[in-house]
């Protein structure tokens, strides 16, 4: 009864956070219903994440035919103060804020419960390397900027262990964001607070 093409735009869209088969459904016949220059711009727009790579230092989003990323690459920015999170999103947050001056590192997406997996433990060691080599051995000061989760808090632990003889001060933000709550969704306010209140 539906086309092909539509059963797979729904299949495919469906995998994608929050959007369930139903929105993918209203999602397929929304987007045919655009005239075909504006799906164009779509299809130009969902291409041209293909040209984008990850950043070496901090694993953030950079152009493919850039070195670093903009924030590595600006002179501006302080190297020696790391704020360690944990995805895109969250970087993005905390740029709205306007408070922080310093570089980054993205460990990537933490499971609710259980261990540090393999590209956790190597981004850090990533860090650990990035400090040795470029800031003499010692940053100084290591924001741990994770979601004030349970097992957000048990990485901050593993990541305190680790890094009390690579920086001069090891902070996390303020408690400005609610215990179990999502840097992503906190306003830039609450995020500007809790980045002035690191403890």
């Amino acid at each position: 009864m539906i086309p092909s093409q539509i059963r797979q735009f729904i299949e495919k869209f469906s995998r994608l956070p929050s959007i369930g088969p139903r929105l993918a459904t209203r999602l397929s016949f929304y987007i045919l219903g655009l005239s075909k220059a504006e799906r164009q711009e779509l299809e130009l727009a969902l291409r041209g994440l293909n040209t984008l790579d990850r950043c070496p230092r901090c694993f953030f989003l950079k152009s493919e035919n850039k070195q670093l990323c903009d924030i590595c690459a600006d002179p501006r920015r302080n190297p020696a103060v790391i704020a360690i999170v944990e995805k895109e999103t969250d970087i993005l947050s905390l740029e709205r804020a306007r408070k922080f001056n310093g570089h980054y590192l993205m460990l990537g997406d933490l499971p609710e419960k259980g261990t540090l997996e393999t590209v956790h433990k190597s981004r850090l060691q990533h860090l650990k390397t990035r400090i040795e080599s470029e800031l003499n051995g010692k940053a100084k000061e290591l924001i741990i900027a994770l979601n004030p989760t349970t097992f957000g808090d048990f990485v901050a632990s593993i990541i305190k262990q680790d890094f009390k003889n690579h920086t001069e001060s090891i902070t996390r933000l303020g408690r400005g964001i609610p215990t179990g709550g999502e840097i992503e969704f906190a306003d830039e306010e609450t995020l500007g607070s809790a980045l002035e209140r690191r403890m």
